[in-house]
């Protein structure tokens, strides 16, 4: 208690602050989380960045960049020590740092929850903006932009496709793989509005003749889910199923608009 106190003070502490230890003058940025991670490494990759533990998980966009960058526990005594100018986050960080970053003046740029494709460029825009870049906004909206006309391009007759998880999880109306389902051209199975389970029965009884398979990728994930189970498997085997990888649904960003494009032909 009495540590964490002496950091919160630190943090609170006003001009006579000094500067990091090697600070070579560039902007100082720090995210709090896997989302925030690709957003910051995209948009400020000339920035002294402070990633995420998770930034170079399998679920990591920019996993190998990452690789190359520091990473540290997005708490209050990492902050202390790294003295950002500017954090990140979408979800990361507790209460207690972000109510210090507040009392020392840190800006913090939130990226928030998309439901939709709309939703998601414009947090890229509004993001980028507020980083400083809206040139990097603008030309990765172009990019999303391009990609879903293209798909849109492609699609063909829609076709009905059930969305599973390895951990046997479904997303219906109102979320974000609803609307990227639609966008490549898919009528999305599961009516039902949010996220929810799949019942194992109805795969073994009445197995759609096509999937989409989420955060099967990610090494050890839900190795005993519903996902994986044999019924599934033989279902998938006797049907159609396109796999996206969990870095193009992890985080609303730009490259989600590359889930599109994978489902579209």
């Amino acid at each position: 208690m009495i540590r964490a106190a002496a950091l919160a003070a630190a943090m609170a502490a006003t001009g006579c602050a000094v500067a990091p230890e090697g600070d070579d003058g560039r902007l100082r940025v720090m995210s709090l989380d896997g989302c925030a991670d690709q957003y910051v490494m995209a948009m400020l990759p000339d920035a002294e960045l402070a990633l995420s533990p998770r930034a170079d998980d399998a679920d990591s966009y920019f996993a190998a960049e990452a690789r190359r960058r520091r990473r540290v526990r997005p708490g209050l005594e990492a902050a202390v020590g790294f003295r950002p100018d500017v954090v990140v986050r979408q979800w990361g960080g507790d209460a207690r740092l972000l109510a210090a970053l507040e009392r020392r003046g840190v800006k913090v740029v939130e990226i928030g929850d998309a439901s939709d494709l709309a939703g998601v460029r414009a947090n890229v825009v509004r993001v980028a903006g507020e980083l400083g870049r809206p040139d990097v906004g603008a030309r990765l909206a172009r990019g999303m932009d391009l990609v879903l006309a293209r798909a849109a391009g492609r699609s063909g007759p829609r076709q009905q496709a059930l969305y599973l998880t390895a951990s046997g999880w479904t997303s219906g109306p109102g979320t974000l793989v609803d609307a990227v389902m639609a966008a490549g051209g898919l009528e999305n199975a599961t009516r039902a509005p949010g996220f929810g389970p799949v019942a194992l029965e109805r795969l073994a009884l009445d197995p759609p003749s096509r999937f989409v398979l989420g955060f099967f990728d990610r090494p050890g994930s839900d190795r005993h889910g519903i996902g994986r189970h044999e019924i599934v498997r033989r279902a998938v085997a006797k049907g159609e199923a396109t796999e996206i990888p969990a870095a193009l649904l992890s985080c609303p960003a730009w490259f989600t608009a590359e889930a599109a494009g994978m489902l579209a032909r």
